[in-house]
């Protein structure tokens, strides 16, 4: 299969780049102190990044999922951070709305979520439902024109800096995972409030937070789908974010690689630059073929998706592929730039705390192996 992008994709992606390269400025000091990029994401809304695959009614605009992998690979080469705000905001809140949302949910929620006039973030995880997520602690009470949420969420991305939160609850205990609803709360909601944010590895820049519920009171019109839809949305909305996640995968990969390839022209030992050393070519060569590797397994499941195909299994093998490839890649550039790869000003060391993540959030390697497994026993 051959991926050939079209004029706007190469636009796109040049847009992307471009803006990439002003994430430069500032991106280690971001790190070091935690700081949420507002300037940054104020700009990607203007950019039309915040509501890539948003129709245009919605003031989106309007574009394919490649077009949003090319976005964020080229804006993770730089800032992984910035990456998944805008791959959290747009896989996991926009496409579940604009999917599964009624027409007036759609018509309230999406244009200032699509213009990055508002911020969106999805709560899925608990302290004791990561991995196993039909083991859902927060609930939401039916008690007729309204839910009564009670609970708490873990690791939200977005979770401080959101307007608007797709949370996933158990109304029905005795149903299961047949028993949960997708419910759309809003910051400023009575007894909602947000726990501390969590000082992490990597991807520091992004904030991370719990959600904590007391009696919050959401009216039965802000349930998504049909009741006892939720668990369904959740993982129909995780396959297409897996799609985001390798596309940020993909991107620490190949802005590590880049580094290091530059870094090997310039570097010089026994009096030659280190890339003319087979060690070195070797392991340049190893980099560029799991990343180009990656990337078409990440660019196939965003073409399935877009051609209304199945894309679950194809999404997690890109996720799956493109995580490892991400440490991996991470870890040589490290070791390619010697003890400079070490300190903060050369960046890999970064890259390398950054990619982490990308194993574990939105289902970790494990999670992904088992939903290839399953497919290809069916």
């Amino acid at each position: 299969m051959y991926f050939e992008l079209n004029e706007e994709h190469h636009l796109i992606r040049e847009s992307a780049r471009e803006f990439a390269r002003s994430l430069f400025d500032g991106v280690i000091e971001r790190d070091e102190k935690a700081l949420f990029p507002f300037e940054q994401v104020k700009q990607m809304g203007q950019l039309g990044f915040m509501g890539m695959m948003v129709d245009e009614r919605y003031q989106g605009a309007g574009m394919d999922t490649l077009a949003y992998v090319l976005a964020i690979e080229e804006i993770s080469k730089v800032d992984a951070s910035v990456g998944v705000i805008m791959s959290a905001h747009n896989s996991l809140v926009l496409f579940g709305l604009q999917a599964f949302g009624t027409e007036e949910q759609k018509e309230r929620f999406l244009p200032p979520l699509a213009t990055g006039e508002k911020l969106g973030a999805f709560a899925l995880s608990e302290p004791e439902a990561g991995s196993d997520a039909t083991s859902q602690h927060t609930t939401a009470q039916d008690l007729g024109d309204h839910y009564l949420v009670n609970g708490t969420k873990n690791w939200i991305t977005n979770g401080g800096n959101a307007d608007v939160y797709l949370v996933i609850a158990q109304t029905y205990p005795e149903k299961g995972h047949r028993g949960i609803n997708a419910l759309i709360l809003e910051k400023g909601m009575a007894g909602f409030t947000v726990g501390p944010k969590e000082n992490k590895l990597g991807i520091r820049s992004s904030d991370t937070h719990s959600l904590l519920f007391n009696d919050v009171k959401v009216p039965k019109s802000n349930r998504i789908g049909e009741d006892g839809f939720g668990f369904k949305f959740a993982m129909k909305t995780l396959d297409g974010g897996r799609i985001g996640i390798a596309a940020q995968a993909l991107g620490i990969a190949a802005g590590a690689y880049e580094l290091a390839l530059a870094y090997a022209k310039e570097r010089k030992t026994f009096g030659k630059p280190i890339s003319e050393h087979q060690a070195i070519q070797f392991k340049l060569a190893d980099m560029e073929l799991e990343i180009e590797a990656a990337r078409l397994l990440t660019y196939k499941a965003a073409w399935l998706k877009d051609h209304g195909k199945p894309y679950g299994k194809e999404a997690a093998m890109a996720k799956l592929f493109a995580s490892e490839v991400a440490m991996r890649t991470t870890i040589e550039a490290v070791q390619i730039h010697g003890g400079y790869g070490y300190v903060k000003e050369y960046h890999v060391e970064r890259l390398m705390r950054d990619a982490k993540i990308t194993q574990i959030y939105e289902g970790t390697s494990e999670i992904q192996r088992l939903v290839i497994a399953r497919e290809i026993l069916k």
